[in-house]
């Protein structure tokens, strides 16, 4: 498994201090959030999942704890929007160029308008996908948050 990724590379542009950690990818696994905290011995609230959608028709970036799922209206209306949806998984692979799976926030082919859960940002260390299935980068969200000129704002169902 590689360990250069596009998300890796991002944060070495920004200056980002992490650590990678590799884990043994299910592709039968249910929930691939779930699956990678259990891998690598995390709460899941530490491991965040990453989710592409749809704001009034335009790509947006989402990043919650993995044991949780994003309210519609909440992610509306943290970026002032009216309506949001789930982005379907081939369109945010196109979009991202990464595969569903391994969808980074960091490196994403078009960087898109992204909000982080408001309490990630209680943590002192979070989980991100880092641009393959298989490996997550450990970060301050403090440090994600800046990197990636995100917002973190209340996005929980």
């Amino acid at each position: 498994m590689a360990k250069t990724t596009r998300a890796t590379q991002f944060l070495d542009k920004a200056g980002v201090a992490y650590t990678t950690v590799a884990y043994d990818y299910d592709p039968n696994a249910e929930r691939i959030g779930l699956q990678a905290a259990e891998a690598i011995g995390e709460h899941p609230s530490r491991v965040l999942k990453t989710l592409m959608a749809e704001l009034d028709g335009k790509p947006v970036c989402v990043v919650v704890p993995s044991d949780k799922e994003v309210s519609m209206k909440k992610l509306a209306s943290a970026f002032g929007g009216k309506s949001a949806a789930m982005m379907k998984p081939a369109n945010a692979e196109k979009l991202t160029g990464f595969v569903v799976g391994g969808i980074s926030p960091f490196g994403q082919k078009k960087q898109v308008p992204t909000a982080i859960e408001i309490s990630a940002m209680d943590e002192a260390l979070v989980y991100m996908n880092g641009g393959q299935r298989g490996l997550q980068v450990r970060l301050s969200p403090q440090d994600a948050l800046k990197a990636l000129g995100a917002i973190a704002a209340p996005l929980m169902a």
